[in-house]
């Protein structure tokens, strides 16, 4: 999720069990803990380009650094003297906002090692997208409620009708996975994988793909809450593998060792960009919704000095807010009854 997102539900967090022992202060607290375990941004290196991918949501993510994290989060309140002797409520507060955030990470799309060091498996439940309004405005009210009323019971209500939403997100995720299967069934394809993600701020509209030979299918999928879900056609481009690459890239140690370091970090979900194919990129994003355009991926060269090059077109993404609108109110002519 956003940083904005994980300080307020570390926030609300620290508010719900310490706002009797801190006050006002505990919101801050909590933040810190929450915000922090983004640190991990900054471990990168130039002649290493997927250090950054490999570490971003790994260790500082996972549930058994929380009590170190938490303590390194206490820290610049416990090195002065006039909060030493509520040592024991500063580490749990800080420690409780901390807590939250590799949770709400695996809650989305990207993938979180929740269970590092005992395994690299990225876990995402993919029940809310990494930016929804709905789910940041509703943390945001409890926790100025919490601190102006100097009480926990709204950050806990908060906390509480935040998890509802996810709740929610949870139950449309099925219903766009039931409508996917009736997709994929009625074009005879018996997949292999399919995941669903769900879009920018809603969860209504999302995003399908799954595998069906060696070629990948994207749709998107609206499940309204009343009413039948609807579909829309999408892309579908070839997938790859190891064997796909130039000979002299499979001859290559560093590349083939870049290659399987890529393809664990988008789950497996990589394809060739259509307007770039040297470039291998994530099929969990795209540019665009009617196509695959992808949003990073990697392109390789032998000669050179790393042979691996990070390609993020990050800059380059628009989201088109009046078509997003359009798809989340159901009124895109573009979406079509579930085939029989």
């Amino acid at each position: 999720m956003d940083p904005v997102t994980q300080g307020l539900l570390g926030a609300a967090a620290a508010q719900a069990f310490f706002t009797k022992q801190l006050g006002r202060r505990a919101w801050l607290l909590g933040a810190v803990g929450g915000v922090l375990p983004d640190a991990d941004v900054f471990i990168r290196s130039a002649e290493d380009p997927l250090l950054a991918a490999e570490y971003h949501r790994q260790f500082t993510h996972a549930l058994a650094f929380i009590p170190v994290g938490g303590a390194v989060a206490s820290l610049p309140w416990l090195v002065r003297r006039r909060y030493r002797t509520q040592w024991k409520t500063v580490l749990g507060a800080t420690t409780a906002g901390y807590a939250t955030h590799g949770l709400l990470d695996a809650c989305t799309t990207y993938g979180t090692q929740l269970l590092w060091p005992f395994s690299t498996m990225r876990v995402a439940w993919n029940c809310i997208a990494i930016i929804d309004p709905v789910f940041t405005l509703l943390l945001l009210a409890g926790v100025v409620w919490a601190a102006r009323a100097r009480r926990r019971a709204p950050a806990a209500v908060a906390l509480g009708l935040c998890l509802a939403y996810l709740g929610l997100g949870t139950v449309q995720r099925e219903r766009a996975l039931a409508a996917q299967a009736q997709i994929a069934a009625q074009r005879e394809h018996i997949p292999p994988r399919r995941t669903v993600f769900p879009t920018i701020g809603n969860l209504l509209v999302w995003r399908s793909l799954y595998e069906a030979g060696d070629r990948l299918y994207s749709d998107r999928i609206r499940v309204p809450w009343p009413g039948p879900p609807q579909w829309t056609p999408g892309a579908t481009v070839a997938s790859v593998n190891l064997e796909d690459l130039p000979p002299q890239a499979q001859a290559n140690p560093r590349i083939v060792k870049d290659f399987e370091r890529f393809r664990w970090f988008s789950g497996g979900w990589i394809a060739r960009a259509p307007d770039a194919p040297e470039v291998i990129g994530d099929a969990r994003y795209s540019l665009r919704t009617e196509a695959f355009e992808p949003i990073w991926g990697v392109r390789f060269d032998p000669g050179s000095s790393p042979p691996t090059e990070w390609v993020d077109r990050t800059r380059d993404r628009s989201l088109d807010l009046g078509a997003l609108r359009r798809e989340i109110t159901g009124r895109d002519a573009a979406y079509r009854a579930l085939p029989p």
